[in-house]
């Protein structure tokens, strides 16, 4: 058993649109953005996380780069494979003379269809995973904002994510209602992006946007502690001139009006379908906001003006889920209801 014990590695990843986070030895040891840059000579791996992020949108013909995920799920399987395989030997594993066989527990978006659970689960495999958990990301969060999932008690998630936003109520150790939208921070992005090109006529790109997002992001165009204006930099579209554009948060609340619009109708859709007695417990409890989607400012305050629920931001809203995904690893010999084999 000490021998197998050794060859043998538990580790939790938060498999992510936008990042990838991994648990081992109840330490986050990798937080990396999902991406690879791949030679296209000879297939091979040149980078991965933040260094292929740097590449990001800078390579010549010989690399690309590629996120292998999209909307939540896996959009390339070799690229997914080989992201995991990379990202597990960030973990230090110095002096073994074996790479160790895995116990993985990973978790996925709860709209998941059957076939993009199984190309989850085939990536893990290949990437040597020898037992293979998965756990919805909703449910992951709640474990990782330290709430009591079996209980009988009705408590609710809203997980903005990279590439979707999970809504669940979770119940007894399950999830008694749940919505999935495929609106999330990489369509907040590509608002960005485009409302540059519209209104400003400069051509940006997603790392640009990403930043504006981070500096001047906001859900609400009146705030109390408002960011100082982000000066962006770029070619004018008509002359291909360098012109730059100092933008401001209102600018930016009004772009991404339509895409939150679009999260607080999809909360109140499941709101609508929660039972009565869990209802009232979501009022007196408060919804809990996680994900990276939870930081943009004013989001909390403007869905409680709209739905009249206290929505209560996680703390440490981009580990939530990679905490909930370590505590399940944790207990996995319990017989927990919300892990699948």
């Amino acid at each position: 058993m000490g021998l197998f014990s050794f060859l043998s590695q538990e580790i939790a990843m938060d498999l992510g649109t936008a990042n990838t986070l991994i648990i081992y030895n109840d330490k986050v040891v990798v937080d990396e953005p999902s991406i690879v840059a791949i030679n296209r000579r000879t297939e091979k791996l040149e980078a991965i996380g933040e260094r292929a992020r740097q590449m990001h949108g800078k390579t010549h013909d010989n690399i690309y780069t590629i996120r292998p995920l999209r909307d939540g799920v896996i959009a390339d399987f070799n690229a997914a494979e080989q992201m995991i395989r990379g990202m597990v030997k960030m973990i230090n594993t110095k002096g073994k003379l074996f790479s160790p066989s895995l116990t993985m527990v990973i978790c996925i978006p709860s709209g998941s269809t059957e076939v993009e659970i199984r190309a989850v689960r085939d990536s893990a495999e290949h990437a040597g995973g020898r037992e293979v958990y998965m756990i919805f990301e909703p449910m992951a969060a709640a474990l990782g904002i330290g709430l009591d999932v079996e209980a009988p008690e009705g408590n609710m998630i809203v997980d903005i994510g990279g590439g979707t936003t999970e809504i669940a109520v979770i119940s007894l150790g399950g999830i008694v209602t749940n919505k999935s939208i495929r609106i999330a921070g990489d369509d907040l992005t590509a608002d960005i992006m485009e409302y540059m090109r519209r209104q400003h006529n400069i051509k940006i790109g997603e790392r640009t946007a990403e930043e504006i997002k981070i500096h001047v992001g906001s859900a609400l165009p009146e705030l109390e502690t408002p960011p100082a204006d982000f000066v962006v930099q770029g070619p004018n579209q008509m002359t291909a001139l360098p012109i730059e554009v100092p933008v401001s948060y209102q600018e930016i609340s009004h772009c991404l009006e339509k895409s939150i619009s679009k999260i607080e109708t999809a909360v109140l859709s499941a709101l609508e379908q929660t039972p009565p007695e869990l209802y009232a417990d979501i009022v007196k409890n408060g919804i809990y906001l996680a994900g990276g989607g939870a930081l943009l400012r004013g989001l909390d305050k403007r869905l409680t003006d709209k739905i009249n629920i206290p929505f209560i931001v996680a703390e440490d809203p981009l580990r939530a889920v990679a905490r909930g995904t370590g505590i399940a690893l944790k207990n996995r010999h319990r017989g927990l209801p919300y892990l699948m084999r």
